[in-house]
């Protein structure tokens, strides 16, 4: 009974006084009751509010009623209740009935007690009577004592018969009065029952009502269900006559493409074979040039060899000129080296100089033959331009493609213009870091664009692979389209051309008109970057500036453009000097190429024209640099430049950094022969770089060979160059100034030979925008010192834009200092000992330099280095002490470099050098051991000792360290001996010495005494002993018993038959001479089956056989074969071997052998002088013991894993299990049964398969099976048996314990709020320390099979309470699509050992819910989980979010779709704005010691962050403010904006205002507006009080 029924007034209270008081609800009480209002039902009737309402709208329940009216709520909860009290009242009853009863119970038996204590004690009292007459006083006084106990045992019994009256009574009585109350509502009770059964009669009336309906909907359902299944039918049927259609129709086309297939084919074939025929003359002639050029490098390595000799002969007059002028100098009193230096100078500053003119010179030359190309160039536009009036007279462009054809500017250009335009591009690069040519290049290279896009629309459109059926028709409406539109055209276009050209110049007002009467703003019309497709216009402004009214007609536009521009004009009349009148131009493109023409005007002065360009979108691409020169860094340096990638066209490529394989473009072509050997050295080397320049500039119009080309004559090339450059690699300065560049191969060896210090950033692709620019970063980090160059391209995936070439240099200098042992080794240190060694610095710089050791600070209490700065000289060394004292701490402070388990110690150190950007390092290393010795225990007691007699005890002194020490007790007391060796001697490292303890005992009296046992270090260890020396009372004559020999002894005998390895050797050889023996006879077996066969001669001739091909054997390689092997060189384990094993097994005959054993006994022991002498024996005195051996072939024998009976399964994880088979044969004459000995049933090994009985000749195969439960080792034997023998099978195994981590430790894994539709994820990484790979696998709680189904798991949920909004389920809101809302990648997999596994989890919501979740589980192969998460998200239509609130609903969601009601009832204004979303927050001050605290609640306004183009930020604010801080509410912040990817918190709080209440609730509602990609409402009501209990 819950607490409301124990509330209500109807209830029947408890007897909690000794009274019963039973009240029942009358017909009275109710109606009073409920005059006024209408009573709340109870919790638990809450189904007859339901069973009313459905009875109200159920007019044929009324009519079954015998009063003829409904029935009320009040009226059903009536009855109810009254039967419920009813029911209580009953079990009350029964209650004091069993009351009664037991009482009366416990009467009956305390009568029983009594009477029979009674008895006790007339029995007590007769029997005291007769010992008073028998005077016996003991007997008497046991008596009494049993009669006064029994006395008082019959007086508490007494007691109790009292107390148990008195309960019975009082238990009569108010089970009377029980009775009573029943018999007064017994009127009650039958009117009760009779409303029961009419309420029955209701429920059953009503439960077959709902049967009528729901059949009758079944009967609906059934009607629907037919005629869908009857439109599928139809659907399916009309689907199939469409498939047939487009079944037939497939195969036509089939047919018809077949045939053009085979054509397609056919000259496919053609083209391939004239191909074939092209590479075929291109070879020839590759080989044709590889020739001669073979011929050119044997004539310029003459030519080199000479130019060698003659330069090392100048360098040796040089050197001996300098020479001379050096004792010239030095003779005179003048600085030879200074003024040498000084020379040197003053040739390098001229040979510059001379250099800089040369280079002047040709830039000038190159600048002349540019401008004279620019104005043929020009030229050639003029004669251009002046043939297309002509060309537009025609009207011969009736379409598209016809006027593509047609047009000037898709004609051809000659082979000879695309050389001469590639020539001047050359030229033009090479002078482009001239600013005073950079000017000059924009017009040249837009008219070489013009003439290289003059091609034919033949030549750029790709011809279709056969004829269309639709050919003959088209071109036969082509012809009579052309021909009309000639014809049009011929009638519309004006003589306007020959007009125009042959117009004389007119004077106006005595001035003459030069030009064009009319100007254009702009002057050219230009359409830049168009899009195909696309319409664009453009207003002209035409502006009279003739020197009188004019007028202006337009003509029309170029024929060029005439499928692309329209002109919109109206022509203005009479436009007086200086007015203007507008027109606009429409362009429509439909083909991506570059249009030129103008707008052709007619005037009264005379015809003029506005220029017309359309250009399309470009890449115009370029770096801020070419060459990056990082210049000299000094090894250990990172030094990174960056370079400016700009695109400043309007079209996007992707571009790649790929670095050179091959030369740079400068250096990549081959010379000619002619111009090698033209080429001579110079003595001096302004006149060498001056013929260099001209003939490198020279070459550049003639033709080349590139490498790309002609790989394979480079490759030679490189060859034959290879001893020449050999040559100059071993005299370095036989060529000091000379400059030769020659051929390719010497062009090969100055490519970078090393660029692994220069690297690229980690932008190495990508894509560049229009108008945009890219940083793109180079790093050089020297390690090796030398030269490091790189040159690598940017590619583009566009075709129209070059690669653009980058050059990187830099210098690596050495370090000027470092440590001449980068690692010390002090071997095995103990602790507290001193060490010490020297480090020494070498330094090859010119300066001196400071020098600065830093050591560690954790390592600052054991080690040093002395001293700590110093200064060391120029090219000269410094030595440093340095001093190690290792400490027992140094486990603790150095836990980084100091492996506790080992010993090994390894400390970094740094000198730090004055200028140097890298330190020098070196390393400490040493293994530091202990230097204790340890006893087994640290006290002895010798116990009671005999004065006469000695006892020995021993103890064992281990030595801890790794180094051996000396040891040895000290200062012995006389009483105790210590041996061995008197207590001295050395323990090995780890070595336990078991010591003899002897105490003599020369006094009565207890001894407690200290040996104390010193190391070689001088450290004590001291070892407590005691004994108590006692005097017997008796003395035995002798302390040692000495028996003599006696002959009995227990001999051992093992009998193990075995092959021997010398006989295994003999079959070997044995089973080879049987093989040779058959490769013999097989000759002779076939020439006798080819003689039983006739053989028939031929014309006459006798057939005769070759008797070279009947002897076989007379093969060397045969007979090499059936050598005999040398028994040494036969190896246990080989084929043959095990062959030769299993055959004497098989062949073994029964063998018996005897033995005879004797057994010789001493007749005494050895002599003391010498224990190691042979003692004295008799030959009398000899047994002897005779063996009789039996040895028979084994019935089973291994055949598996090379017939050895060890089966190893090495490493295994605890918890998995590995499985391997071994298999066994039956060499016997007899079947066997098989069967095996008992396993360990706790242990790891088990067998798999069952045994059999196997017929001889049969195998068996024994499944085996080892899965370890501990981390240790397992060794069993399996015993295999038959009725002859057992055949032992030794098993082996490891067991390892999987060491697997987990970067999460468990718990929540929240995923936060995600937009629905898209995903974010998280990463799990798994560890696996242990030595053997582990599984994994991945659990779910959503796709667990083991779950609940049908929402079984909800039911104890929904049944609870759900007010705390911290309850979730294990498994919250799935989603619509049937997808899982959380998805784990991988789901299972093995971690190798040493290995990591990454395991992402995604969270993919496809509608929004705050109660997604999950429980995600990652179990090892052992079955034990590694950890558990509970997933949780939340998902959101837009981009802004609220939460904190308190629960409203359940945290279930349906997935059935929400209830569609009618809205006839709303306005217009409710139908039109969005309803907003409720919140409930709730607010709690407390009131404690006379102060009120304010209640807090936090709310958070978040922004999801998303790859959707929306909105990224959002905003929020609330309303009406003011009239929540009337309440006493506060907020903060009011308003806010929140960045995507963020969260915002508001503190909502609460203060009592005055004339607050106690116990009133404060409610108020605000709204709250986010904005984000959408506008959202939420309406938060807020509720506060005052509490006065504690939490």
């Amino acid at each position: 009974m819950d607490e409301e029924d124990r509330g209500s007034p109807s209830d029947v209270a408890s007897d909690s006084c000794g009274l019963l008081d039973v009240h029942l609800s009358t017909d009275e009480d109710i109606e009073d009751e409920g005059s006024d209002q209408k009573p709340a039902p109870p919790s638990d009737l809450k189904w007859l509010e339901e069973l009313s309402e459905e009875d109200d709208g159920d007019g044929d329940l009324a009519a079954v009623a015998d009063y003829g009216q409904k029935r009320s709520y009040a009226e059903t909860a009536r009855m109810f209740k009254l039967r419920r009290n009813l029911d209580q009242l009953d079990r009350f009853h029964r209650q004091k009935e069993h009351d009664v009863l037991k009482a009366r119970e416990e009467l009956k038996l305390c009568h029983q007690d009594i009477k029979s204590l009674v008895e006790q004690r007339d029995n007590l009292e007769k029997q005291i009577e007769r010992q008073k007459a028998a005077d016996n006083s003991v007997a008497v006084f046991r008596l009494r004592a049993q009669h006064k106990h029994l006395c008082q045992k019959l007086q508490s019994e007494e007691e109790l018969e009292g107390h148990i009256n008195t309960e019975l009574n009082q238990l009569e009585l108010e089970l009377s009065e029980v009775e009573v109350e029943i018999g007064r509502h017994s009127s009650l009770r039958q009117e009760l029952q009779e409303e029961e059964q009419v309420f029955r009669v209701l429920k059953a009336q009503k439960a077959a009502t709902r049967f009528q309906q729901e059949r009758h909907a079944s009967q609906n359902l059934q009607l629907k269900m037919q005629h869908h299944r009857d439109k599928q039918a139809a659907m399916v049927k009309k689907e199939e006559s469409e498939c047939q259609r487009k079944i037939e129709e497939r195969r036509a086309s089939r047919k018809i493409a077949a045939k053009y297939l085979k054509e397609t084919i056919k000259r496919m074939h053609q083209q391939e074979a004239e191909k074939e025929q092209q590479n075929r003359e291109l070879l020839e002639k590759r080989i044709q040039a590889v020739n001669s050029l073979k011929s050119n490098i044997a004539a310029t390595q003459e030519s080199l060899r000479v130019r060698q000799s003659r330069a090392r002969a100048n360098a040796q007059k040089k050197e001996q000129q300098q020479r001379q002028l050096k004792e010239s100098l030095q003779a005179q009193g003048i600085n030879s080296i200074k003024h040498m230096y000084q020379q040197k100078q003053l040739e390098k500053i001229k040979r510059k100089q001379e250099e800089f003119e040369e280079r002047q010179k040709s830039k000038k030359e190159a600048i002349v033959a540019k401008i004279l190309q620019e104005e043929q160039l020009v030229k050639n536009r003029e004669r251009h331009q002046a043939k297309l009036p002509k060309l537009s007279t025609t009207g011969k462009f009736p379409s598209l493609g016809r006027a593509r054809e047609k047009l000037p500017y898709l004609c051809p250009t000659p082979p000879s213009a695309t050389e001469e335009r590639a020539t001047i591009l050359r030229e033009f690069s090479d002078i482009s870091s001239s600013s005073s040519a950079s000017s000059d290049v924009e017009d040249p290279e837009e008219t070489i664009h013009q003439e290289v896009d003059h091609q034919s629309l033949a030549d750029s459109l790709a011809e279709p692979e056969f004829s269309g059926l639709w050919d003959q028709n088209y071109k036969k409406l082509l012809n009579e389209k052309t021909t009309s539109v000639q014809a049009e055209a011929k009638q519309e276009e004006p003589a306007m051309a020959d007009g125009k050209l042959s117009m004389p110049a007119k004077k106006v007002h005595g001035k003459e008109l030069k030009g064009s009467p009319f100007i254009s703003k702009p002057e050219v019309v230009l359409f830049k970057d168009f899009e195909v497709g696309k319409v664009y216009k453009k207003k002209i402004v035409l502006t009279n500036i003739s020197y009188t009214t004019n007028h202006c007609k337009l003509l029309g536009v170029s024929a060029q453009l005439k499928e692309f521009i329209s002109v919109n004009f109206e022509p203005p009349g009479s436009l007086s000097a200086g007015m203007s009148c507008d027109m606009q131009t429409v362009f429509q493109p439909m083909i991506n190429e570059d249009l030129e023409g103008e707008v052709q005007f007619a005037s009264a002065v005379g015809p003029f024209c506005v220029p017309v360009r359309c250009t399309i979108k470009k890449c115009a691409l370029e770096v801020d640099s070419q060459l990056i020169d990082f210049g000299s860094h000094v090894v250990g340096q990172t030094i990174s430049r960056t370079i400016t990638l700009t695109n400043k066209g309007a079209l996007a490529t992707l571009f790649s950094l790929e670095t050179s394989t091959c030369l740079s473009p400068e250096t990549s072509h081959v010379q000619m022969p002619s111009q090698v050997s033209a080429n001579t050295c110079q003595e001096t080397s302004s006149q060498n770089t001056t013929s260099h320049n001209k003939k490198s500039f020279a070459s550049k119009g003639t033709g080349e060979i590139k490498p790309k080309q002609e790989s394979q004559e480079l490759s030679e090339a490189s060859q034959h160059e290879k001893p020449v450059s050999e040559a100059s690699a071993t005299d370095p300065e036989a060529i000091p100034e000379a400059c030769v560049s020659t051929d390719a191969g010497a062009q090969v060896d100055e490519s970078p030979l090393d660029a692994s210090d220069i690297s690229l950033g980690n932008v190495r692709e990508g894509e560049i925008g229009p108008f945009e620019s890219i940083k793109l970063e180079v790093v050089f980090t020297p390690t090796i010192p030398g030269e490091a160059n790189l040159d690598f391209h940017i590619k583009f995936t566009n075709l129209s834009s070059k690669p653009i070439p980058i050059q990187v240099r830099g210098i690596a200098v050495s370090i000027p200092v470092w440590v001449v042992q980068p690692s010390i080794d002090l071997r095995i240190c103990m602790f507290d000992c001193l060490y010490q060694d020297t480090i020494m610095v070498q330094s090859r710089a010119s300066t001196a330099l400071k020098v600065t050791f830093e050591v560690c600070p954790e390592i600052r209490k054991h080690m040093e280095i002395v001293p700590k700065t110093g200064f060391i000289q120029a090219q000269s060394s410094f030595n440093a002490q340095l001093k190690f004292l290792p400490r027992h701490s140094l486990s603790k402070d150095v836990k980084k470099f100091f492996d506790n388990d080992t010993g090994v110690l390894e400390v970094p150190m740094t000198v730090q050098v004055a200028g140097q950007v890298q330190p020098v390092h070196f390393t400490v290393q040493a293994v530091v051991t202990s230097t204790d010795l340890q006893f087994d225990r640290t006290e002895v007691d010798f116990g009671y000792c005999s004065i006469y007699q000695s006892v020995k005890s021993s103890v064992c002194l281990t030595n801890l360290s790794l180094l051996p020490q000396d040891f040895g007790f000290l200062g012995v007391p006389e009483f105790i001996e210590v041996q061995p060796n008197d207590g001295f001697g050395t323990l090995l490292p780890q070595e336990t010495l078991e010591i003899d303890l002897i105490f003599s005992a020369n006094k009565t009296k207890e001894y407690n005494f200290q040996l104390r046992c010193k190391s070689g270090i001088n450290r004590d260890f001291q070892l407590s002993c005691q004994a108590v020396g006692v005097c017997p009372p008796m003395e035995l004559s002798h302390s040692v018993v000495q028996f003599g020999a006696t002959a009995r002894c227990l001999v051992q005998v093992m009998f193990r038959p075995r092959l021997l390895e010398q006989e295994i050797k003999e079959e070997v050889l044995r089973l080879l001479q049987r093989a040779k023996l058959l490769r013999e006879k097989e000759p002779e077996m076939n020439r006798h089956t080819e003689q039983e066969i006739p053989v028939e001669p031929s014309k006459g001739k006798k057939a005769s056989v070759n008797p070279k091909n009947s002897n076989v054997s007379d093969d060397p390689k045969t007979d090499k074969l059936t050598e005999s092997p040398n028994p040494a060189d036969i190896q246990p384990g080989s084929e043959q071997y095990e062959e030769a094993r299993a055959s004497l097994l098989h062949s073994f005959p029964q063998r018996y052998s005897e033995y005879t054993i004797p057994c010789f006994i001493s007749d005494g022991d050895s002599p003391e002088e010498d224990r190691q002498a042979q003692p004295a024996w008799s030959p009398f005195n000899t047994l002897y013991l005779k063996l009789q051996c039996p040895a028979i072939r084994p019935s089973l024998v291994v055949i598996s894993n090379n017939g050895q009976n060890i089966i190893d399964f090495y490493q295994v994880a605890v918890g998995e299990k590995v499985i391997k088979r071994f298999t066994v044969q039956n060499i016997s004459k007899e079947s066997l049964d098989l069967r095996t000995s008992i396993l360990d049933i706790h242990g790891p090994f088990s067998l798999l398969n069952a045994l059999r009985c196997i017929r001889p000749g049969e195998k068996h195969t024994l499944i085996l099976a080892f899965s370890p439960t501990l981390e240790k080792t397992y060794c069993e034997t399996l015993g295999i048996q038959n009725q002859r023998m057992t055949l032992e099978v030794t098993l082996y195994g490891e067991g390892v314990v999987p060491a697997v981590t987990s970067s999460h430790p468990g718990g929540l894994l929240d995923f936060g709020y995600v937009l629905q539709k898209e995903n974010t994820s998280q990463v799990l990484k798994l560890q696996n320390s242990s030595a053997v790979a582990v599984g994994f696998r991945v659990l779910l709680a959503s796709l667990s099979p083991s779950r609940p189904q049908g929402g079984a798991d909800r039911v104890a949920f929904l049944l609870g309470s759900y007010i705390d909004s911290q309850v979730q389920l294990t498994v919250g809101t799935q989603n619509y699509s049937g997808l899982s809302v959380f998805s784990v990648v991988p789901v299972e997999g093995s971690i190798a050992p040493g290995q990591s596994q990454d395991i992402t989890v995604t969270f993919q919501p496809d509608h929004p819910s705050v109660n997604y979740s999950d429980k995600l589980t990652v179990e090892i192969m052992n079955k034990s989980k590694l950890c558990v998460m509970d997933l949780k998200g939340a998902a959101s239509s837009h981009n802004m979010y609220l939460y904190g609130g308190d629960l409203l609903t359940v945290p279930i969601e349906s997935l059935l779709p929400p209830l569609i009601t009618s809205q006839t009832q709303l306005t217009e204004s409710e139908v039109m704005e969005k309803p907003s979303i409720p919140m409930l927050v709730t607010l709690r001050a407390s009131y404690s010691g006379g102060a009120i605290t304010p209640a807090l609640r936090e709310l958070q306004v978040g922004c999801i962050h998303s790859t959707q183009p929306s909105k990224k930020s959002g905003e929020f604010y609330w309303d009406n403010v003011a009239s929540l801080q009337q309440q006493g509410f506060s907020v903060e912040p009011s308003k806010g904006t929140v960045e995507a990817g963020h969260k915002c918190t508001i503190r909502v709080t609460w203060a009592p205002q005055s004339g607050y209440k106690p116990y009133e609730v404060v409610q108020t509602c605000a709204p709250l507006t986010v904005k984000g990609d959408e506008r959202n409402v939420y309406r938060v009501t807020l509720m506060a009080w005052v509490s006065t209990t504690a939490d």
